[in-house]
């Protein structure tokens, strides 16, 4: 393995420093803007409970929690009777159809989401579910049930029994975090972590329309992190999300989890550290750094290590409770953005309450790669006030949004180079638990944002959730 660097002081110092825009937006685009346009229900009664700060039903790094597929939009949660239900409605509806599919929540668990993918070669939807560090569900549909939907009735006959396997695959006994991703050529991909918090591997499997192959594991735990208070020698990669952008490229942005709590200046914090960023363009099999060096075979002997050069687009130490696993996207021109958080210095150079002092003194950060290949880094002037996730997505015009907890937006226009960030709706009437489930299909199907929400309640009492829509900017 490489030894491990930044990317330079040029880059670094365009990190840290907002930078002028990647290119020049058209005088008659728009800024950006939301308009709500209706609120429907999925559940009056679904389950609530709060583990790990967030809710099963509404944890941010659900891939796909909600998402819009030829005219239909389809959501997923499990019920007050802990059952894993799929529905679906007719987009501009206001009613939604809703399946069980057979499984029950096993464990009182927010880790345990239900995720769904779209494997369009066959037209058929993939669920998995309920997996923290163990064994996993997983569900499809019949085959075509995505492209004909109008005229195929939505039934549990339309489902397969749930099974422990990807069709007779059983990838790991210590699976976490599903996420799918639809290829360019049609086939789906599962994103996964082999192993726990600390000492795991990210892995992919990949379907074809008639079987799952395992790619293997691509990232590494192994190799030395040090720290100016100390050493850890197994570790974590986090995902930010896994996308492909319009010409094929995937990419992925990461934050490390050390297992040593000896890396941090004190117990009370969080041993996550600096923004990284690969991306791949043969389909996941082997991955780059920012210069476009290979730094890592899916499968292979050679992972991506902490100790790789050129990983590190934003260096942070781990006294500061960075956020793992924020939110992604990438713009017209297939340019990552990312959205990170974390306390900044000005608050202090050591967080001893991880919850504490992010919801006191959090802030988020948009992070995005420009035209010329420098970073820019704008603080979002918004008080965190929570703990948990916000999510990024961008508009046609690549207009950039974040939805924070509670369901408030803030946006930023291209024209400014993503630096006029301002509160666009404030979350107002929503009584929102914490972190929204994005729909990241559907603003380039019909330009609205769509989140899922679920309401506050206490203890383990069932609560409300919701889908809620907004014009952007037509």
């Amino acid at each position: 393995m490489k030894r491990r660097t930044l990317l330079g002081a040029a880059l670094t110092g365009a990190v840290m420093t907002p930078a002028l825009a990647s290119g020049t937006a058209r005088a008659a685009d728009p800024g950006p803007s939301v308009t709500r346009t209706g609120t429907t229900t999925l559940d009056t009664q679904a389950i609530f409970f709060v583990s790990y700060d967030g809710l099963v039903n509404n944890n941010s790094f659900q891939k796909n929690g909600l998402l819009t597929y030829k005219g239909y939009q389809y959501a997923v949660w499990y019920t007050a009777d802990r059952n894993a239900v799929v529905g679906r409605r007719v987009l501009g509806s206001g009613t939604w159809s809703t399946v069980q599919v057979g499984h029950t929540l096993k464990t009182s668990d927010s880790h345990n989401v239900i995720s769904m993918g779209v494997s369009t070669v066959d037209g058929r939807l993939h669920l998995n579910m309920d997996s923290h560090s163990d064994g996993f569900t997983y569900v499809k549909s019949v085959a075509g049930l995505m492209d004909n939907p109008s005229a195929l009735s939505w039934t549990a006959a339309r489902f397969g029994a749930p099974r422990s396997t990807l069709d007779g695959l059983a990838l790991t006994s210590q699976f976490t975090y599903p996420q799918f991703v639809s290829t360019p050529d049609g086939r789906l991909q599962l994103s996964y972590r082999v192993a726990i918090s600390g000492n795991g591997r990210n892995a992919l499997a990949e379907y074809d329309g008639s079987t799952w192959t395992d790619l293997g594991e691509w990232s590494s735990a192994t190799g030395t992190y040090t720290s100016e208070h100390g050493s850890s020698t197994a570790r974590n990669m986090y995902l930010h999300g896994i996308d492909y952008d319009r010409n094929g490229r995937l990419h992925s942005f990461f934050t490390w989890r050390e297992q040593n709590g000896a890396v941090m200046c004190s117990s009370g914090g969080i041993t996550n550290h600096d923004t990284g960023y690969v991306y791949s363009d043969d389909r996941g099999r082997t991955w780059r750094n920012n210069a476009g060096t290979v730094v890592g075979t899916t499968g292979g002997s050679d992972k991506v290590a902490v100790t790789d050069a050129g990983l590190v687009i934003d260096a942070l130490n781990p006294d500061h409770s960075l956020m793992n696993q924020e939110s992604q996207f990438t713009d017209s021109a297939g340019l990552p953005h990312a959205i990170i958080s974390y306390v900044p210095g000005r608050f202090g150079q050591c967080t001893t309450n991880y919850v504490a002092d992010r919801t006191a003194n959090g802030r988020a950060f948009h992070v995005r790669k420009t035209s010329t290949g420098t970073w820019q880094k704008t603080e979002i002037p918004v008080v965190l006030g929570s703990s948990q996730r916000t999510k990024l997505v961008l508009d046609k015009y690549d207009n950039a949004y974040a939805i924070f907890p509670f369901g408030r937006i803030a946006g930023a226009s291209k024209a400014s180079g993503h630096t006029d960030w301002t509160i666009l709706f404030d979350g107002s009437g929503l009584n929102a638990f914490g972190e929204v489930v994005i729909d990241e299909t559907r603003i380039a199907r019909d330009n609205v944002l769509s989140f899922m929400y679920q309401e506050k309640s206490s203890g383990t009492t069932p609560s409300a959730l919701h889908v809620v829509d907004f014009a952007l900017p037509a």
